[in-house]
């Protein structure tokens, strides 16, 4: 029962990593303008962070006996980052990668709490993934702190 749930939420988190990686290169690709530069360098170094995460947590649920869902099977809503008709709107994209990151930061929270007493494997890798995020969220804070002063 434990690992069932646990499968369940590490394949939702799964498809958030893969979420993110389709939406930071379409915002990586898709920005224009002077000042989006920072921004796009930032994105599309993300993108093998993000894609790495993806991978430790299809290891983790095959491992504990799930298994990786296909495209067909992963749910999508990260409706702040889709692509915009605006590609100069940079404050949009930096709001878009802070709720996609607070987002993957309450379910890896979720896990942790999860995987208390049941499964400290799975809890050590979630742990070390969710730093990553907050870090992520953090650097995205200071760049909507320094775009939105001008």
């Amino acid at each position: 029962m434990g690992n069932a749930k646990i499968v369940k939420e590490l394949s939702l988190a799964y498809a958030m990593e893969l979420e993110t990686v389709q939406n930071y290169i379409a915002a990586s690709v898709n920005l224009d303008g002077v000042r989006s530069d920072i921004i796009k360098k930032a994105l599309a170094a993300d993108v093998a962070t993000e894609l790495l995460h993806s991978q430790q947590l299809a290891m983790r649920i095959k491992t504990i006996g799930g298994l990786v869902p296909g495209s067909l099977d992963l749910p999508r809503g990260q409706k702040s980052l889709q692509p915009l008709k605006d590609t100069t709107d940079i404050v949009a994209v930096i709001k878009g990668v802070i709720d996609a990151e607070e987002a993957a930061i309450k379910q890896y929270n979720k896990i942790i709490k999860l995987c208390e007493g049941v499964d400290y494997v799975t809890q050590d890798l979630v742990i070390s993934i969710l730093g990553g995020e907050e870090d992520h969220r953090r650097e995205f804070l200071g760049f909507l702190r320094e775009y939105e002063k001008e």
